[in-house]
């Protein structure tokens, strides 16, 4: 088969990019792929995608960034999406002309305004398929009113957790969209795993308020103050940088916590640890957690939604604490810090529970859904019928009241406070 993926801006760093990329290279062992970026603002993409996936770009930001269209706001992709000012009459124009040429069996959206162009915009003989790597309570109510009305039209809509899908189901009026989990994949480790003996803690991540390096720094505080030979290192970039590094500071931490910088891929880096932290107040999936676990690593994380506890199994490959419980975490920490037998062991169960996500499983997985999907396409078929929350039940019609209501409020808001401008 034939199969398209539409993103958001594959030149760019991001979790979604690199699922995305991930997916479209192992397909491409059997299928003819291509990858298509909405926008593009420089010459070679951070990550490289393979040799058998094409990529190709509908705007160009170097060139078109002062394009007349570019400069009106698009009117298909819903205003409620986090991207919209990114977003133009240009891209609107570019990615309906896209979806209209297509040749391709199925296309694959990658972001919610995205998937609302596909379920509008693809023709009536291409295969629909959204993907969602957020969740669906993440939403503000006008994007959820707007998905709801758009992906009526898909034909199947994945998640990367099972707990958002049942979400989906119970939340939203998608009669006949048949509506999966389809977690992220990581590639095969190429590096031996590591052994458990590496005084070392690594994170991973943006650095941004949401994932709470501030928590693992403070909790790590605690393990420095018994075993003052292990290490911390956290390697990424963004906001929280100096407020980070003042907080080293403050604590006294220079000879233990180190902020590393950004690390592609850092596969290279998860071996040299021996414990994996993350702190999220709130994570979709938890790519860094799979990534360590391939590499070893028992993983202690907070039991944020949705990712890490569909992830981790609570003391047997790692540790799940509540959000924002510092002290939790650090006793975490210090239970693995102090036992060796029991890290590896664990360690060597991360491992193991961890070839789930490996990239086999859910290749195969996603195959037989995009498969599946164009049969029904062309057969007149759309969703599954008979699984739960494929319905108009009451408690959607619920949902989608009080979306809407809260949609109607924000609106009025937002008109009175432009009038007293």
């Amino acid at each position: 088969m034939k199969i398209s993926f539409l993103i958001h801006n594959a030149y760019g760093i991001g979790g979604t990019i690199t699922t995305t990329f991930n997916l479209a290279a192992a397909l491409t062992e059997r299928h003819d792929v291509e990858i298509v970026s909405v926008l593009r603002h420089r010459e070679h993409p951070n990550l490289t995608p393979h040799p058998g996936v094409r990529l190709r770009a509908l705007v160009d930001l170097r060139r078109e960034k002062d394009h007349p269209l570019h400069r009106r706001p698009a009117q298909v992709f819903p205003a409620a999406e986090y991207r919209h000012h990114q977003y133009s009459e240009l891209t609107d124009e570019r990615i309906a002309e896209c979806l209209a040429d297509t040749d391709a069996d199925v296309v694959v959206g990658t972001r919610p305004g995205l998937n609302v162009h596909l379920a509008l915009q693809a023709p009536e003989h291409v295969a629909r398929v959204g993907q969602e790597h957020l969740t669906l309570d993440n939403h503000p109510p006008a994007l959820r009113t707007a998905l709801r009305r758009a992906y009526r039209r898909l034909d199947v809509l994945t998640t990367v957790t099972e707990a958002d899908a049942d979400s989906y189901r119970r939340k939203m009026l998608l009669s006949g969209v048949r509506v999966e989990a389809l977690p992220n994949s990581v590639p095969d480790p190429e590096l031996p795993t590591a052994d458990g003996t590496a005084k070392v803690v690594v994170a991973a991540g943006r650095l941004v308020p949401v994932k709470r390096f501030d928590l693992i720094i403070e909790a790590f505080a605690r393990v420095v103050a018994e075993y003052p030979d292990w290490r911390l290192r956290i390697y990424g970039k963004g906001e929280e940088h100096d407020r980070l590094r003042a907080l080293i500071e403050s604590l006294g931490l220079w000879n233990n916590v180190f902020l590393m910088g950004a690390a592609t891929p850092m596969e290279a880096e998860w071996v040299k640890g021996s414990i994996g932290a993350a702190a999220s107040n709130f994570e979709p999936f938890g790519m860094t957690l799979v990534e360590a676990m391939r590499c070893g690593l028992p993983v202690v994380s907070t039991d944020c939604p949705y990712g890490p506890g569909e992830i981790i199994e609570d003391g047997e490959d790692g540790r799940l604490v509540p959000v924002g419980d510092g002290a939790a975490f650090g006793a975490a920490l210090l239970d693995l810090v102090r036992d060796d037998e029991r890290r590896r062991r664990m360690g060597e169960a991360a491992v193991a529970n961890a070839r789930r996500f490996a990239p086999g499983p859910v290749v195969a997985h996603a195959e037989r859904l995009l498969q599946e999907a164009i049969e029904a396409r062309n057969g007149g078929r759309r969703g599954a019928p008979g699984r739960r929350g494929m319905h108009h039940t009451l408690a959607g019609r619920g949902h989608a009241a009080r979306d809407l209501a809260h949609a109607a409020a924000s609106t009025a808001l937002r008109t009175v406070r432009k009038g007293r401008r």
